[in-house]
Order: C-alpha cells, then sequence, then structure tokens
C-alpha cells in the first residue's frame, strides 16, 4: 500500500496530522507513507521513521506553478490513497488529480465531490469534546479503527545534544513561549512576568520563540526579575525546541504552535487560552497539561475560530482576568 497524507496548513496542523502517519504506520506495517506539507514546515518531519518521502509545496513562491509540478510528480507515484487533512481549495484540487486509486478529505473541502472518502468536520460540545486529532482520524476510519493516536516527532539524538550546548544553566528549568501569529492568542507580556515573578529562583526559565519573536522575548527578559532567564527565541530548531521542552519542569505556552511540540513528545504543559476556547479542539494531549482560562463570563468569546490581530472591543478582557496563580507551578 501507498499512502499520500496531505497538511499544508501551520506548525501546529501539521503536528495534529501525525496521528494518521503513526497509525496507518501500525495497521499497515509495510505500506509506505508520504507527507505533503508547506515550505518551512519540512524540518518538523526530518528523520521521521515511518515517512518515506517528504514533498514540500511552496506557496509563497509560484504557488500555483508549484503546484502543478507537485501533481505531476504525485500523478507518477500511483499512490492507493490520498489522504487530505486540508479543507481549502488548492489542496482539494491536488487531491483530486493525485491519480490516486482512492482519496480522502473533509466534507467542508470545496473539492470534496470529487473524493472517493467524504467526512463530516465536526466540532463537539461541552458534554462531548472532539479534539482536531480525532477529526483527522475519521479520514482513516475506513482503513484501520476507532481508536485515539497520539501525535509524534521524533527529535534526533544531535537536537538533544544541541540542547544540551545551549542550556546555560544545568538544573532544573522551565520553558516559557510567551508569543503568538494572532495578538488575541497571545498572554500579554506584563501577564507572563507576574507568571515569571511565581518561579522560584533556582529553576531556569527558558524563552522561545522563531526569529521573528526574539525582540519581543528580549523585552520580557529584560523586563524580568528572575536570575536565571535566557532568550532562545530564534536559535533553535522546531525539533530542537521540542527536546527541550521535553526536559522541562512545565512548560507555558500560548493556544499555539509550541502547545502541540509539547504535546508530540508528551512534555508537561500549561497552556492559555484566551480568545479562542478548548471547545474548538486544539488542547494539550500530554500526559500532564493544564489548560488555563479565564474564569470570568464572557460574552465576547470567544471572537473567532482563530485569532485576530487586535481585541473587537478593546478591553482584552479574555487574558487581563487570568491571574498567575492559575498556573501550575514547579515546586
Amino acid at each position: 500500500m501507498k499512502f499520500l497524507v496531505i497538511q499544508t496548513a501551520f506548525i501546529g496542523d501539521v503536528i495534529l496530522a501525525t496521528p494518521l502517519v503513526e497509525k496507518l504506520r501500525r495497521f499497515y506495517p509495510d505500506a509506505q507513507i508520504d507527507f505533503l506539507l508547506r515550505k518551512g514546515n519540512e524540518k518538523l518531519l526530518a528523520g521521521h521513521p515511518y515517512i518515506r518521502r517528504v514533498w514540500v509545496w511552496d506557496k509563497k513562491r509560484a504557488k500555483y506553478r508549484g503546484l502543478a509540478a507537485l501533481i505531476r510528480q504525485i500523478r507518477q507515484e500511483h499512490y492507493d490513497e490520498v489522504i487530505n487533512c486540508q479543507r481549502f481549495a488548492a489542496a482539494g484540487l491536488l487531491t483530486v488529480c493525485s491519480g490516486a486509486r482512492r482519496t480522502a478529505g473533509f466534507r467542508k473541502n470545496p473539492l470534496s465531490l470529487f473524493f472517493t472518502r467524504r467526512v463530516p468536520h465536526k466540532f463537539g460540545t461541552v458534554d462531548q469534546p472532539v479534539h482536531e486529532v480525532q477529526r483527522n482520524l475519521t479520514l482513516i476510519g475506513h482503513l484501520t479503527d476507532a481508536s485515539f493516536e497520539m501525535p509524534r516527532l521524533y527529535p534526533a539524538p544531535a537536537d538533544y545534544e544541541r540542547v544540551r550546548a545551549l542550556k546555560s544553566a544545568p538544573g532544573r528549568y522551565v520553558c516559557i513561549a510567551p508569543t503568538s501569529v494572532w495578538f488575541t492568542k497571545q498572554f500579554p507580556a506584563h501577564k507572563w512576568l507576574e507568571l515569571m515573578a511565581l518561579v522560584p529562583a533556582d529553576c531556569a526559565i527558558y524563552l522561545l520563540g522563531g526569529p521573528e519573536d526574539a525582540g519581543a522575548c528580549a523585552a520580557i527578559q529584560a523586563a524580568s526579575g528572575h536570575p536565571e532567564i535566557y532568550n532562545l527565541a530564534g536559535r533553535l530548531s522546531l525539533l530542537e525546541s521540542a527536546a527541550l521542552l521535553q526536559g522541562a519542569e512545565m512548560n507555558y505556552v500560548n493556544d499555539s504552535a509550541p502547545m502541540h511540540l509539547a504535546s508530540a513528545v508528551n512534555a508537561p504543559v500549561a497552556a492559555v487560552f484566551c480568545s479562542t476556547v478548548p471547545l474548538f479542539g486544539f488542547t494539550p494531549l500530554s500526559e500532564q497539561s493544564r489548560i488555563v482560562e479565564t474564569k470570568e463570563t464572557l460574552g465576547c468569546r470567544p471572537c473567532g475560530l482563530h485569532g485576530r490581530p487586535a481585541c473587537p472591543l478593546g478591553h482584552f478582557a479574555c487574558a487581563e482576568t487570568i491571574v498567575a496563580t492559575q498556573f501550575p507551578l514547579p515546586r
């Protein structure tokens, strides 16, 4: 059997599609499994033991010409099953034109009428929550069973060695990933500082993020009075970041990619939900995990499925009413 899994969205979305790879491998140990993602995310799957090939689509440069070239290459692979986790037309077109014997995807995809198998993409309820991983796994329910599968990434020995070399303090530590692409998904800097004030002095703090987050992390570092705080934003790869998260006593993150990195290596995590809500199905999956959100009843929350560039009402109460003592702290 030859499988192709498609997820061309963001880092967290790719991580939450890895359970399909794990489960297909478990049910079809001799199968060839490939993965297609957007350029910039390919290092997430570097060295993955169950993925034969990672296809990369550059969405920012010659987007549609690149898509056409990908389709031509993929058709030559003669896949048995193409499984599309994306709900947008471009990935749907790739699926339809893949030449695969069978295709599966969500009904919300505009081209799903041409898929072999169409699956509803449903949100859960307070009483019966549905995680995004569960939604993704329905795409292969006809090939496997109804059991759950965890997301998983595979940092290499070199990733752990790189982390050991960068760590400035040899003892215990926590990680904080304070930023997000979206303002309303980002716990404010002054609130992170309130949390840092509660972290014991003998527990180091590492600030994580991409190169674009280095300035924000530097400002938080400068404002913090903690004696052991280090800014690693922009200095670690995604898998190196996962390796660092794995060894922490606790990881403090927004509703964003670092939360899913933590889940993929079963690292302890406390995830802050500001404008978004756990009901959307993007909660942490680590064995030791905590969701932190406002205790106030706010009629304006959630204000959207994703984040927003600013609070629509100007008060950002969904973040400002969260207090530092709601977080689990290292002893």
